[in-house]
């Protein structure tokens, strides 16, 4: 037993209770049937003709039905008799190399047999504009090749700063399409001038001519589509705006304001930028963005196997298990973090032998709690937190919330003979 380890194993975890959180909202029976009425409806067969050939955006994140979702675009376009085609539209992310954002994409379930037509993946880019302000602006080759663009992705509050844009279909012209080239150039003044960045370079594309259209989604508070909506280029930056006021009312939060410690058993790409979105979690990597819960400390435990062993997120916790130290690939998790800028979500924090240590070892950490009472929050992740675990310390507050259901009686957690946690 190593001498650190020795320090904590008197520490006395709590048992822990199961809770839902009842989330009310609206959301999408049928997506395919959504898309395909909202193309119908917005008259999108006036921009995509036949012969046309149609470059479609696929993001790296787990945005709920995205398979589907690209699949019905694709449907759509082929019924005009155009030619579509995806393209990663994802900045620096699956290593910065193109077989590595199609095996993200492949990842999400985004393959050339279920949606229906190739996947163009290349690094190279174009250079189409440069914005008033002198910074070049680049495009994905194969789009910039293509007839016309479509931009589907998620309108969603950002991990990182905040402005009128945040993540959503502008951001997606600035840093996704733009490849690492694109996003480099983009991400070099950091973080507090993105607000003004994004729409900046956005505008450039738009006047390019090449984007015909927009999809934007948007998840309701248990990450499910709830709202598809297309723009046309000349509504992008007055109806975006609109639409990211609506995903701050929509998204999901955790019952509680402050906790002595957060476990969150897996991090990763799929989940948020940040691997846990800190608009949840409360772990912001930039000082132009607050909000979440109050946490002393965080422990994180796995990263998903979408992310590809990339890591970027892991640094704005207090401990790791050292299985999520083995699952780091440094060269996915530094090019992520060499793009944007942002170091510290890269640092490699206290690891810890399992998932007992990890957790212990925070709490041992507390300063302000009471270590006979503490108030621990357990998660799977970020983008699913209608079943939570809680301590008992919490457990007078949460059945006083009408929105919170504790099932079954408290409960040791449930490590194996290693000391980690069996699945949530």
């Amino acid at each position: 037993m190593s001498v650190y380890t020795h320090m904590v194993e008197d520490i006395h975890l709590p048992d822990m209770i199961e809770v839902h959180q009842k989330f009310s909202g609206p959301r999408t029976a049928d997506v395919e049937q959504a898309v395909k009425v909202e193309l119908h409806r917005k008259g999108a067969d006036q921009v995509i003709k036949p012969g046309m050939s149609v470059a479609i955006t696929g993001g790296s994140r787990g945005i709920c039905k995205i398979p589907v979702i690209l699949k019905a675009v694709v449907a759509f376009c082929r019924e005009q008799g155009a030619v579509p085609f995806i393209f990663p539209a994802m900045g620096s992310h699956g290593g910065g190399t193109a077989e590595g954002q199609k095996k993200v994409l492949e990842s999400l379930g985004v393959t050339e047999a279920f949606c229906g037509c190739e996947i163009r993946a290349t690094m190279e880019v174009t250079q189409i504009s440069m914005t008033k302000e002198g910074h070049p602006v680049y495009m994905d080759a194969y789009a910039a090749e293509a007839d016309a663009v479509i931009v589907v992705n998620r309108i969603k509050p950002h991990t990182a700063f905040r402005g009128p844009y945040e993540s959503g279909l502008m951001k997606m012209m600035t840093i996704g399409m733009g490849k690492h080239t694109g996003a480099s150039v983009c991400h070099r003044a950091g973080f507090g001038r993105m607000h003004h960045l994004i729409p900046l370079f956005g505008r450039e594309v738009l006047k390019s001519g090449k984007i015909a259209l927009g999809l934007a989604v948007l998840e309701n508070a248990c990450d499910e589509t709830c709202h598809v909506e297309a723009l046309f280029p000349d509504e992008f930056e007055t109806r975006e705006p609109e639409l990211l006021k609506q995903a701050y009312g929509l998204m999901g939060r955790l019952p509680f304001e402050q906790a002595d410690v957060l476990i969150v058993d897996e991090i990763g790409k799929d989940y948020s930028g940040e691997g846990a979105d800190p608009n949840i979690s409360g772990a912001f990597p930039t000082p132009y963005a607050t909000g979440g819960l109050q946490a002393e400390r965080r422990v994180c435990l796995g990263l998903s196997k979408a992310s590809h062993g990339c890591g970027y997120g892991c640094g704005l916790f207090d401990t790791i298990s050292k299985r999520l130290y083995d699952q780091l690939d440094l060269d996915a998790t530094y090019t992520n973090a060499i793009t944007n800028t942002v170091l510290t979500a890269v640092r490699i924090p206290m690891m810890l032998p399992n998932d007992r240590d990890a957790i212990k070892t925070a709490l041992r950490c507390c300063n302000h709690g009471d270590l006979a009472h503490p108030r621990i929050i357990r998660i799977a992740n970020t983008a699913h937190i209608e079943k939570i675990y809680i301590s008992e310390a919490l457990a007078e507050e949460a059945r006083k919330n009408p929105n919170l259901e504790l099932v079954g009686k408290p409960e040791p957690f449930p490590f194996d003979e290693r000391g980690n946690l069996t699945d949530f």
